[in-house]
């Protein structure tokens, strides 16, 4: 059965498979209020949890949180269920195909065989919508995909039951309540609240702004610490962390201004939109970071930064979101 598909291209897969499923349903909200309204924007800096030897570098909250807190401020229900057996996981699958149902899934990017083999890694976190099925193929729409695609029904058992860390136990969710009417200015507002106290209350040093400085003050001495080899290493993933897995550019930085752009006009309130272009400017110091970490990762001569200097620049950044979102927090509180 194929099921008569929206599908359209977002930067980041959690905030298009939402947007997405979304406007199949008839709710016409892009990227950048989900991101928003689901206040997504984060910072993680985990040294003692590491992938491929790597320590854990995030700019957004946990996957799928976004799409969990963007149904609770709009009066969403959503039903989702993980599964030990496969055989169960794509025969519930085929079952809601059948009913005209599309589904949200976590996958592994690595299993994926419709991405450029560039393209794949070991990353169990990717969200895509399965629409249909022909055959033995699954109609897929990935959100991060110019088009739709398909995948083979083995390939996409491995997708969802790949091995490691986060494993996505052949996660599948879906939305069964939607509301009739819903108050977009409350929704935006309980958004960017959450989102300023998640980056400036919590009080653990590898979270949000602090972690920004945490991570800052021991890249610093990296180099020292690890050697040049594992040091390069180590700030090469905080790049692609930031730029490849932080899609949209900045580390969700982009998007999240967009949002404030956005939410500027919904609400009437100039000095969000003010607020939008300090979080490019922020989202622009990121990418300055990202532009000079990547040359040092290419150990080219001339034009490029110390790790010291790389560690300034993250702290800048800090600064200048802990200003931001400061603010934003307390905007919010006094309009709810």
């Amino acid at each position: 059965m194929k099921i008569d598909f929206p599908h359209k291209q977002s930067a980041h897969c959690e905030n298009g498979v939402v947007s997405n499923l979304l406007r199949f349903n008839g709710y016409d909200f892009d990227e950048p209020m989900v991101f928003g309204i689901g206040s997504g924007i984060f910072f993680t800096y985990i040294p003692f949890i590491k992938m491929n030897g790597i320590p854990v570098t995030s700019y957004r909250i946990l996957p799928g949180a976004i799409f969990k807190r963007f149904s609770k401020r709009i009066g969403m229900k959503v039903e989702s269920h993980t599964y030990s057996n496969t055989a169960k996981a794509m025969s519930e699958l085929d079952a809601m195909i059948d009913k005209g149902i599309p589904v949200g899934m976590l996958t592994s990017v690595y299993y994926l065989t419709y991405l450029p083999d560039a393209y794949r890694f070991h990353f169990n976190a990717h969200n895509i919508v399965v629409y249909g099925k022909e055959g033995s193929n699954y109609l897929v729409s990935d959100p991060v995909m110019e088009t739709t695609t398909t995948i083979a029904y083995e390939d996409l058992v491995r997708a969802r039951f790949a091995k490691g860390v986060a494993e996505p136990k052949g996660k599948m969710y879906y939305p069964t309540q939607l509301p009739k009417d819903f108050n977009i200015d409350d929704a935006i507002w309980r958004g960017i609240k959450r989102a300023g106290f998640d980056m400036t209350e919590i009080p653990i040093p590898i979270l949000a702004t602090k972690g920004m400085r945490y991570i800052a003050n021991r890249m610093q001495r990296w180099p020292e610490r690890l050697g040049d080899r594992k040091a390069i290493q180590y700030l090469g993933n905080v790049v692609r962390m930031q730029e490849e897995i932080g899609t949209g550019g900045a580390g969700f930085r982009f998007i999240y201004a967009a949002f404030l752009d956005k939410a500027s006009r919904i609400v009437n309130n100039n000095e969000l939109y003010d607020l939008s272009k300090e979080m490019t400017a922020a989202g622009d110091r990121w990418r300055d970071f990202a532009y000079y970490a990547g040359r040092v990762c290419k150990s080219r001569k001339s034009d490029v930064m110390s790790f010291a200097e790389l560690g300034d620049i993250i702290k800048e950044c800090a600064d200048r979101e802990d200003k931001i979102f400061r603010r934003l927090h307390q905007m919010a509180k006094e309009n709810i």
